[in-house]
């Protein structure tokens, strides 16, 4: 008889782009969003937790990874043979609840939703498949101030996630403005339109050069393959670069006129002067030192290049407006160009919006893996999408809304030293006697009873240096000790481990030297002893 093979052991190792998530990360990820969600939540949006599964005819337009099976997501064949897949955004499930409860929702209807998403593509370094979004939708609105009171939403989203004022920009634009720009070079090809949007999608990674080649006939990628172009001439192409460029052929015309002054105390030249300090000087800030009136000045005069650009197209100029009146009402709730500003080098996303777009971009420099100094960039993004709904119901549905990427956040916080550190363990109460487990239970139970987190050590407690081991492997703050002696004389010995571990890391500091890090209490004080101890490193 042949002999059965044993089947192979698994490989205990993680699928190729995903991770696992411990302790300290879950808990931190978890305290940002119940910070954000305080933020929604205080602007009137209601939380929804919709079907991590969507079918795949609810979810549309897949993503743009065609080369992975399913065109980017997770997709498998139920038993009648309709395909489900996992949901790749919060956006498109959010429009087929609208569309299924509308008669029963709200309108406008505004939510947020937070949870992981998943998306079938390639994983890089730090880009995985699955990943945590925290998203704010308003549905049912179609007048700009709903895009305004996202920008806001999201301004002080930020700041209360631990972001301040000056390390942060909220960047807004317009898509009807393109389409003007669009309509004015008489482009009417959608193909040729939808190429330009792709093209200048990629502004951040090619460069204004690189735009320009796409924009024609074509350009060598860094691998030596040929990209083709989407064919304009460079006529066709300039009005395009013009609007991408919108911000530095604004400040390149201040500048000229600055040079024109032949007075340089004049109150227009200071302003001025401060305009292009702010934007282009040794020390510019990308707009973060702007005062209120100059702030106005850059605003004024890229809103006015922008009305050049659309000509009489009346797309474009409906476009314009918006971001002026979302600028005037962003400013009269105190929002101002230290924090949101109006920015046409906000390309990325206009292919999928129909009007405002947003982008948070975090503006402090950080460290590359090579050591070079660079801004940490986006964290957030979002805009108007009206025509989302649509696909279910047939009628236009206007909804705007925002995302934010959580694990960008929180990698942000910890560059900048505010999150990343250790999450205290609970209280381990030592077992020196496994006969008297119950009363190291009694001693565990007062403790959680009084809102402190504390377990009992479970493992082998022939070894009380595993145990104290154990503590430091937990982050324990606290070691309760109660022996046979201990047990006779009515106390307890408290052990401080957060000033034991500071001394045999600093022996040499008299401030912590003298201080006891073991203490001998009455068993009645055990909650007060510990909450002390607790309370002066928190």
């Amino acid at each position: 008889m042949a002999k059965v093979k044993k089947a192979p052991r698994p490989k205990a190792q993680t699928p190729k782009g995903f991770r696992d998530y411990f302790g300290p990360e879950v808990t931190e990820r978890a305290e940002m969003l119940e910070a954000i969600a305080g933020v929604y939540h205080r602007y009137g949006f209601d939380a929804l937790e919709s079907s991590a599964v969507e079918t795949v005819e609810a979810l549309g337009k897949f993503l743009p990874d065609v080369d992975r099976p399913n065109e980017g997501v997770f997709a498998w064949q139920d038993e009648d043979e309709s395909w489900m897949a996992l949901r790749y955004d919060l956006t498109a499930p959010l429009a087929r609840v609208y569309a299924q409860h509308r008669n029963d929702l709200p309108l406008p209807y505004r939510r947020y939703a937070m949870g992981p998403v998943w998306r079938n593509e390639k994983p890089g370094p730090g880009r995985f498949r699955q990943f945590y979004q925290c998203d704010a939708d308003t549905v049912g609105a179609a007048s700009v101030a709903a895009d305004a009171e996202i920008c806001a939403m999201l301004a002080d989203t930020l700041e209360v996630v631990g972001i301040p004022r000056g390390d942060y920009l909220v960047r807004v634009n317009n898509r009807k403005v393109l389409n003007g720009v669009l309509e004015t070079m008489g482009l009417e090809d959608d193909a040729q339109r939808d190429a330009v949007l792709r093209t200048i999608d990629k502004f951040d990674k090619v460069g204004e050069a690189g735009v320009r080649e796409l924009l024609g006939k074509g350009r060598l990628d860094a691998s030596g393959a040929y990209i083709d172009g989407v064919g304009l001439s460079d006529a066709q192409a300039e009005p395009v670069l013009n609007f991408v460029l919108s911000k530095k052929i604004v400040l390149d015309r201040i500048e000229n006129e600055l040079g024109g002054y032949k007075d340089n105390t004049t109150a227009e030249y200071e302003r001025l002067a401060q305009v292009w300090s702010v934007e282009r000087g040794p020390d510019r800030q990308g707009g973060l030192r702007h005062t209120l009136e100059s702030g106005q000045i850059l605003l004024r005069r890229t809103l006015g290049f922008l009305n050049e650009l659309v000509g009489a197209s009346d797309t474009g100029r409906e476009g314009v407006q918006e971001l002026r009146e979302i600028a005037d009402l962003l400013l009269a709730q105190g929002y101002g160009p230290d924090r949101i500003v109006i920015d046409p080098s906000v390309v990325r996303g206009l292919g999928y919006y129909t009007g405002p777009v947003f982008e948070a971009e975090l503006t402090f420099e950080i460290f590359d893996e090579k050591g070079r100094k660079r801004q940490f960039g986006s964290v957030a993004g979002g805009g108007r999408y009206d025509d989302l709904v649509k696909r279910f119901t047939g009628q236009a549905v206007p909804a705007t809304g925002v995302s934010i990427g959580v694990d960008r956040l929180l990698a942000a916080l910890r560059e900048k030293g505010r999150s990343g550190g250790t999450v205290q363990g609970p209280v381990v109460v030592t077992v020196m006697d496994r006969d008297r487990m119950a009363d190291y239970q009694a001693m565990v139970a007062e403790l959680r009873n009084a809102g402190i987190r504390a377990e009992v050590y479970l493992g082998n407690p022939k070894n009380f240096g595993n145990q104290l081991k154990y503590a430091d492997k937990r982050s324990s703050p606290v070691a309760v000790i109660e022996g046979g002696d201990e047990k006779d004389r009515g106390v307890l010995q408290i052990k401080d481990l957060v000033l034991g571990a500071k001394l045999a890391e600093s022996a040499s500091l008299e401030e912590w030297k003298e201080r006891p890090s073991q203490y001998e209490v009455a068993r009645g004080d055990l909650v007060a002893k510990v909450r002390e101890i607790l309370n002066q490193w928190a």
